[in-house]
């Protein structure tokens, strides 16, 4: 079954990790054998496990903070050195789709092509979909910038990650929208952007759908009634991207599946992909029917086997999921739905809402 993954930091695995994502998560796990780095040797995303597991498209993030006190891979001192990296990593995109490894996909007519292509000319002969998202918004130096980054193929943007933005208060940083972030979601709106909730603070959350109209998302969230704080969604969030027509995607990193699960203590084996389909299941009882769950893994989102399924050795695993959905009592329909039907529906009513 085709798979489609709102959230892949494969940008971020190439650049900041240094992994060939064109070599099978073998080859990778063997150049990273003997790294101390958690995560290192046990990647379970490549392009060609990618294929294997018949993810026709993905979105590919940016993620670059500013954050002058921080000392992590992704944070930089000014916010011009994260515009400079994630350029850099649109640039590695390009030249991807240069050599005919992906597509990034800008519109209603290149999604429905490259889902086209790959039911009828196969995966083996149709380039890897991408569309091009970004994971915090620092990148986007002013709101005056935003329509700089749309002609450059940016499509889906969150305000934040962790900590505070130049935009927003996220995970683990409770508070509100910054006095940028208004502004920055009117520029986001007036541009046509898709607005990915994922990482608000509840506080931020609230406050940027009250301010911003057009069409969102929530990449990669999972439920906060199965798994408590504040990086999960509350029932009531969850009921209103569903009143607004949005979608879900669900995560598969396991401390956001597991409660009160311990980074490196809490055993793997505790934790399935039947987990996984807990917080799919949570949302379309919410919701009332399975037009609003999706898949949005963040697999190797700064970890690897060790933080992931037992079950999932690498992201063609995710197969596995339709089965788990069809022993819950979904029918086929709602099975094509989370799989990859709903983000197809959601990006339809974006880019072309007069069909």
């Amino acid at each position: 079954m085709i798979v489609i993954d709102m959230h892949l930091d494969l940008a971020m695995n190439a650049l900041n990790w240094n992994r060939d994502l064109k070599k099978p998560v073998v080859a990778i796990r063997a150049d990273e054998a003997g790294m101390p780095e958690k995560g290192r040797a046990a990647n379970t995303v490549a392009f060609p496990e990618m294929r294997a597991g018949d993810m026709a498209v993905c979105s590919a993030t940016l993620l670059a903070r500013e954050n002058p006190k921080g000392t992590t891979r992704l944070d930089f001192r000014a916010a011009e050195m994260a515009y400079g990296f994630a350029m850099g990593c649109l640039a590695y995109y390009r030249q991807l789709e240069a050599e005919g490894i992906c597509r990034i996909i800008t519109d209603w007519p290149g999604l429905q092509r490259q889902v086209a292509d790959w039911e009828s000319r196969g995966r083996d002969q149709t380039p890897l979909g991408f569309i091009i998202s970004m994971e915090g918004a620092d990148p986007i130096v002013s709101p005056d910038q935003v329509p700089q980054w749309y002609v450059a193929g940016l499509r889906v943007v969150s305000l934040v990650h962790y900590g505070v933005s130049r935009y927003a208060h996220g995970t683990g940083a409770p508070g509100g929208l910054t006095p940028l972030g208004k502004p920055m979601l009117q520029a986001l709106q007036a541009a046509g952007m898709i607005l990915d909730v994922t990482h608000l603070a509840d506080e931020s959350f609230f406050q940027a759908l009250e301010i911003f109209d057009g069409p969102i998302l929530a990449s990669h969230n999972n439920c906060r009634a199965l798994v408590p704080g504040d990086r999960q969604f509350t029932d009531e969030q969850i009921k209103l991207i569903v009143a607004r027509g949005g979608v879900i995607g669900t995560a598969c990193d396991n401390w956001m599946l597991y409660p009160n699960y311990v980074r490196l203590q809490t055993p793997r084996e505790l934790i399935s992909l039947k987990d996984v389909v807990d917080h799919i299941d949570h949302v379309c009882h919410l919701a009332g029917n399975a037009q609003h769950s999706a898949i949005g893994t963040d697999l190797d989102g700064g970890y690897g086997t060790e933080q992931s399924p037992s079950d999932l050795d690498t992201i063609a695993d995710l197969q596995k999921i339709p089965a788990l959905l069809r022993q819950r009592g979904y029918v086929e329909a709602d099975v094509q739905a989370i799989m990859y039907g709903n983000w197809l529906r959601l990006f339809r009513e974006a880019w072309a809402p007069a069909e």
